[in-house]
């Protein structure tokens, strides 16, 4: 299996194409219409739920653009729809309901959110929801446990490493210092599989990535771009660019 080509045809939109000024907040149901209606593929984040439930949500817990607060992994998929969000009337959508919208429209980009303590609950909610999904997508993940189970339980489904040159304990306290080594260079690759990578963009060019590009012709990714000079450095380094905060020039309205 390969990386399908829709991957690095289109900018992908960051959580959905979002603006807050316009009151379309990340991950919600306007900014995935948005995206559809400008022919952009999606990216978005799931997070696990205490019943099992994969949401569409970036942050492991309430508050930053929520009311309340608290961990979503301690908060029933029902509790969490019952949120209210800042600034807007929408609600947190499940992985299900996020499939119903798009109905194979806009090619998705999946990153699996992970505590880095080898549950699977999210990566199995996940392949039980789209082997009833008939539109392309993908998923990813920083995590190599969640890279590895999607591999075991959805081999049809083309995998990605989202990374970056370095992993300290002020940014992923909840990861192992023995973890942040493995997640270190793409070193787990060999053992994960990967079909394409996602790198941060403000550390293009880095080896790992180069090697993974030219030397193994995986389709590199990066992420997140925002301003013109992360586009330029994006466009000389990788083949497709994850985006927000901007309409790209050039595309379709």
């Amino acid at each position: 299996m390969r990386a399908p080509d829709w991957l690095t045809a289109r900018p992908v939109a960051h959580r959905g194409l979002h603006d807050s000024a316009r009151g379309i907040i990340e991950n919600m149901p306007a900014a995935i219409k948005a995206a559809i209606e400008a022919d952009f593929s999606i990216e978005v984040d799931l997070q696990l739920t205490a019943d099992g439930e994969a949401m569409v949500h970036h942050d492991d817990a309430l508050g930053r653009l929520t009311e309340g607060s608290g961990a979503l992994l301690g908060m029933t998929s029902s509790q969490l729809k019952a949120v209210k969000f800042k600034d807007t009337s929408e609600r947190m959508m499940s992985l299900g309901d996020l499939c119903a919208l798009v109905n194979g429209r806009a090619p998705l980009v999946i990153e699996v959110k992970s505590q880095f303590v080898g549950d699977r609950k999210l990566v199995a909610r996940m392949a039980e929801v789209l082997s009833r999904y008939r539109g392309p997508a993908v998923g990813m993940s920083f995590d190599p446990d969640q890279v590895l189970a999607l591999r075991e339980m959805m081999p049809e489904l083309a995998r990605g490493i989202v990374a970056e040159r370095s992993y300290d304990e002020a940014d992923w306290p909840e990861a192992t210092p023995a973890q942040r080594r493995g997640m270190l260079h793409l070193g787990r690759a060999f053992r994960t599989r990967p079909h394409f990578v996602a790198y941060w963009v403000d550390e293009l060019p880095a080896p790992a990535p180069w090697i993974a590009r030219h030397i193994f012709g995986l389709p590199l990714l990066t992420w997140t771009v925002r301003t013109p000079e992360q586009r330029e450095r994006a466009a000389r380094h990788a083949d497709q660019m994850i985006f927000e905060g901007f309409r790209p020039e050039g595309d379709r309205p």
